[in-house]
């Protein structure tokens, strides 16, 4: 049994001025302590039920916590399932094991934490109620609990506490345990680089630059080569505010870019990432593929897969009566098993939902390799990634935990000239996609409405006839109830603003995420539909089609309006993603597919020539001159 002494080496206290400045979860919802003092708010966050300004430690004599095994990885994989006995004479209905890493942290370097009074300031990763899978846990005091760990860069330990969520009181605590190699590299997300010819490979790992050179090998039909890799991370000081900057606080490691450049176009590529050792030997992960992206315009079949708003879940039932992101393993899965039918994905926003437990963006990275590992992951931010007061977010909510955006921004690539400022362009065969930052200024006038313009013009509509807008906020049209309520049926400000400039480039299908459901509109430009077809579209482009598909998988689906919304054509209250394929320039289908069974609930194609495009139509004219 660890003394009390060691115990202070594992957890810490929560003082009093990191609680003065709100130890919240990210919520936009607050409530006054006694003294007009932020206390912890209710949220959704799992972790953010846990009470640990309450927490006190009082070893049980005869209390245990023993886990097996106690090395992780010894066969080089980078997630394990641990088996925990917990013996406990004096159990309760609410005792609960929280998983702690790293098991030792030394509070010197935290300003919230101090060794001098036995209270705990740090989260646990996840946590389950002993009576979890043992039904006669109160009758026995004994309880078996399988926890499925990933590598996260430092040692593990887990820890019995009494009295539920609410008061909880640290009885027993389990020795270390660690993977085999806990730095080595792991979670590879692809993107697209800046131009279409190259491929970004992002990875985590615990070798900082001074220790290792991070590469990249990779190669097809037998020849390979190697590429360097940048090396960024961030500090408490990056985050804006609590729980990021306090209770929520985790190192994430050291992040790693290495840009794959020259490729041939849809070519299949094998790599890996490595770390070149002091002493000259090479860690290396293991080996993947992918595809490299079409030329732009290039006549050849090509599937999009995009989605908002999906978090993370958990395999193992931690956090179980949280109930969370309902949805997000079933997307996750789905596309998984649908892996060979698409080529790159767009996740429009709110992705690990976080909230400013930094641990939990690498479990979301570990959730999304299979998919990230093979495929591009294009991402946007979204309000729990960006939003925080006073940090120059367009909305000041405290939806993404003091986080405002360095994690997302750093654990992914995205060809932004600034990563900070989540808009870009991007090239994908025969589509064009402007993806915007709802979550900074898009406003007439804004410097991301100048860009945003430049997107849509600089497309060249003969070689790339598919315009596509997405961003992370419903910017175009919505029945969702509240903002119904508010009167409005989008984002207040966002058809105000930019219709016009979707009417005069011909946007083709704009897409959000933000609410938790589907939704698809006619052809429609200020609030008008202008084509009567329901699934099928051909001629010229008289409006743009706005499609919610913010039903990934993150909290509960949300509801609609009652209000009879004419130009909606087909809702949807489930978890799904859309589809986009592109046959050649002239066809192309739009499918909407449940994540649940994988079949296609909504659908339509649009046919047409270059002509269409050209076009005039109302707000969307070239000038023209009667000279000769």
């Amino acid at each position: 049994m660890p003394t009390i002494s060691n115990l202070f080496a594992v957890l810490f206290l929560l003082v009093s001025n990191a609680f003065v400045y709100g130890v919240c979860d990210g919520s936009s919802h607050s409530s006054p302590g006694t003294n007009g003092q932020l206390r912890a708010p209710i949220s959704e966050q799992p972790l953010a039920k846990i009470a640990l300004h309450k927490a006190i430690i009082a070893l049980h004599a005869t209390a245990t916590v023993r886990v097996n095994p106690t090395v992780l990885g010894s066969k080089g994989d980078d997630t394990e399932w641990v088996n925990v006995d917990v013996d406990y004479p004096e159990a309760a209905q609410n005792d609960w094991v929280g998983v702690f890493s790293p098991a030792k942290f030394n509070s010197s370097e935290s300003e919230y934490c101090s060794s001098e009074t036995p209270f705990i300031c740090t989260a646990p990763i996840k946590y389950k109620f002993a009576n979890h899978s043992t039904f006669d846990y109160i009758q026995t005091g004994k309880a078996s609990l399988s926890f499925q760990i990933i590598n996260q860069r430092s040692d593990f330990a887990f820890a019995l506490f009494t009295g539920g969520l609410e008061t909880p009181k640290l009885v027993a605590l389990s020795d270390p345990i660690s993977f085999a190699n806990p730095k080595a590299p792991l979670w590879p997300r692809l993107a697209q680089g800046k131009t279409w010819d190259e491929m970004t490979v992002t990875w985590t790992s615990g070798y900082g630059s001074d220790e290792a050179t991070p590469v990249v090998e990779w190669g097809w039909k037998g020849r390979s080569e190697l590429s360097p890799a940048g090396t960024l991370t961030f500090t408490r000081g990056s985050m804006c505010g609590p729980p990021a900057r306090t209770i929520g606080w985790r190192a994430p490691g050291f992040i790693h870019t290495s840009s794959l450049k020259g490729l041939w176009p849809n070519n299949i590529y094998d790599y890996r990432m490595g770390h070149m050792l002091l002493n000259d030997s090479i860690i290396w992960s293991r080996t993947y593929t992918f595809k490299s992206s079409p030329y732009p315009g290039q006549d050849s079949l090509q599937r999009v897969i995009i989605f908002g708003d999906m978090g993370k879940a958990e395999r193992d039932g931690s956090n179980e009566y949280a109930n969370y992101q309902p949805g997000s393993l079933v997307t996750t899965d789905r596309l998984v098993e649908d892996l060979d039918n698409y080529d790159i994905v767009f996740h429009l926003g709110d992705l690990s939902y976080a909230n400013g437990y930094l641990s939990q963006w690498d479990q979301f990275i570990a959730q999304v390799e299979p998919i990230s590992s093979v495929k591009p992951y294009m991402i946007a931010s979204g309000n729990h990634e960006r939003d925080f007061p006073n940090s120059g977010s367009f909305y000041e909510t405290r939806d993404s935990g003091g986080e405002c955006g360095v994690p997302a921004q750093t654990m992914f690539y995205v060809p932004a000239d600034n990563r900070a400022k989540f808009w870009y362009s991007m090239d994908f065969g025969m589509f064009h996609f402007c993806i915007a930052d709802s979550e900074h200024d898009w406003r007439e006038g804004s410097e991301q409405y100048a860009w945003l313009e430049k997107c849509f013009a600089s497309v060249d509509r003969h070689k790339q006839p598919w315009l596509i807008f997405a961003t992370h906020r419903v910017l175009g049209y919505s029945s969702n109830s509240m903002l119904a309520n508010a009167g409005a049926f989008e984002e207040p400000m966002g058809r105000a603003n930019l219709q016009k400039l979707w009417q005069k480039y011909k946007v083709d299908i704009a897409l959000y995420g933000h609410v938790h459901n589907y939704e698809r509109t006619c052809p429609i430009y200020q609030n008008q539909c202008v084509n009567s077809e329901m699934f099928h579209y051909s001629g010229t482009v008289r409006g743009t089609i706005h499609v919610v598909v913010g039903g990934g998988g993150g909290g509960h689906v949300s509801d609609f309006t009652e209000i009879n919304t004419y130009w909606s054509l087909y809702k949807d209250q489930d978890w799904g993603f859309v589809k986009l394929t592109a046959f050649n320039h002239s066809s192309l289908l739009f499918e909407y597919k449940k994540s649940r069974d994988g079949l296609v609930y909504d659908n339509f194609t649009i046919s047409r020539d270059y002509r269409d495009v050209l076009a005039c139509v109302h707000d969307g004219c070239e000038a023209t001159t009667l000279a000769s």
